[in-house]
């Protein structure tokens, strides 16, 4: 996931999350509503809530604020929202998902389509890079929890299938049907993760020019600024000097 990393340390230097950190309670409000209206309100009986509730706490979003998103679940008034994927390519040919939870198709599949466009890319249909990529679960551990090799060895004795430690933590992937139990048994070794959820994992990534890929760059932080825009993923490799200059 080496684009996909990329971006997520640039967003981490320039310390956007902060800048932004209203717009993301919002969005992560809004997958915490969702989940909860789809299953059950209890965490521990609804992977996908326990999930969302463990991203919502990673950015210090306050209690208060998740369980208010819960309980908006339950009420009669909850918004309906629809889940929708869109596909496309970025400069450079990089391949591009995003996911979305909207209640506006029309206005949200424009907004997509322009952004797309404005940035020197295109929509596609779905199905057209999605293929590209392998539908996967991820449990993610701060660094200092564990060595790069006593998390290699609880992940494999959890039925993981890769690890990937670096300067920004640990992570690690197992299918999607055994993600709950993965994540349950790293959970009872090293505490609770930062994340565990299911994602996009590009199998192989494309290496892209500076040009391209400060271009790419905008378009994929335009995208994560959109407010109906949940995740973005890429298959997509930078070089170093493209990831300074962009984490200025």
């Amino acid at each position: 996931m080496a684009g996909h990393s990329q971006f997520k340390n640039i967003m981490h230097r320039k310390g956007r999350q902060d800048a932004m950190r209203s717009k993301l309670f919002g969005k992560l409000a809004r997958e915490i509503t969702v989940a909860a209206k789809l299953g059950s309100p209890d965490p521990a009986m609804n992977a996908r809530l326990r999930a969302a509730m463990l991203a919502a706490r990673a950015e210090n979003m306050p209690k208060d604020n998740i369980e208010r998103a819960i309980k908006k679940a339950l009420g009669n008034d909850a918004e309906s929202f629809d889940e929708i994927r869109y596909e496309g390519y970025g400069p450079g040919g990089a391949a591009i998902i995003v996911e979305v939870l909207t209640d506006n198709r029309n206005r949200t599949a424009s907004d997509v389509r322009s952004t797309f466009s404005k940035c020197g890319g295109n929509l596609a249909e779905t199905g057209a890079v999605s293929f590209m990529f392998n539908r996967v679960g991820v449990v993610e551990f701060a660094l200092p929890v564990a060595s790069a090799d006593a998390m290699l060895e609880a992940a494999v004795e959890a039925g993981a299938e890769d690890v990937v430690s670096g300067e920004h933590g640990h992570e690690v992937y197992a299918s999607a049907d055994s993600l709950n139990e993965v994540a349950k048994a790293l959970e009872a070794r090293f505490g609770e993760p930062r994340k565990a959820a299911l994602v996009w994992k590009p199998q192989n990534s494309v290496v892209i020019d500076d040009d391209s890929g400060e271009k790419l760059l905008k378009l994929i932080e335009t995208l994560n600024e959109h407010d109906d825009v949940q995740n973005v993923y890429a298959n997509f490799e930078v070089s170093e000097a493209l990831m300074a200059k962009m984490s200025a």
